[in-house]
């Protein structure tokens, strides 16, 4: 598997299943290889954030700066464990796993009023001003029952996304 030039032995295909949770099926495990191979443009066994930027979809995305700290330098396993929440095996508390990992990007397993500001920075861009930022965070913190001093943990994000109603999946094209 390191060679992306290679073809997936059942063996691979198998351990990246087992790796994943079973979240893929096989066919798309090779479709999701097919893919990886054709964003790995050099050839390594990984991709980097330039290749992954190299997706439209991606580039565009207001949360990609965040998304890349997460991305960089991945392997194929570690790609498939990252598209892992998307499936649509995955459950809402590995959705909203994942989410938190967006909003920690520090990974300290904390989400401040900071970051939760950052992300909406990221979101809206200079659509909307600092001052109107805090006032929705501030809103949005107050009617979830926290201040604007709290810290965020996992537990806290399941609490306020788990009765969300939260989609959060991509299909996978299989020939």
């Amino acid at each position: 598997m390191g060679n992306t030039s290679s073809m997936l032995t059942q063996y691979d295909i198998e351990e990246v299943q087992e790796h994943c949770n079973n979240m893929f099926s096989q066919q798309e495990i090779v479709s999701l290889y097919e893919r990886f191979c054709a964003l790995d443009r050099n050839g390594t066994g990984f991709i980097s954030a330039d290749e992954f930027l190299s997706v439209p979809e991606f580039a565009v995305n207001p949360l990609s700066k965040r998304l890349l700290r997460m991305l960089d330098g991945l392997n194929f396993k570690d790609f498939i464990s990252f598209l892992s929440p998307f499936s649509s095996k995955a459950n809402l508390l590995q959705k909203i796993e994942f989410i938190y990992k967006v909003y920690d990007s520090d990974g300290n397993g904390k989400v401040t009023l900071r970051d939760l500001l950052e992300v909406l920075q990221d979101l809206t861009g200079s659509f909307i001003s600092e001052e109107q930022r805090q006032q929705v965070v501030g809103q949005v913190l107050e009617e979830a029952g926290y201040s604007k001093d709290c810290t965020l943990t996992i537990d806290d994000f399941v609490k306020i996304l788990g009765k969300s109603g939260l989609k959060m999946e991509v299909e996978v094209p299989v020939d």
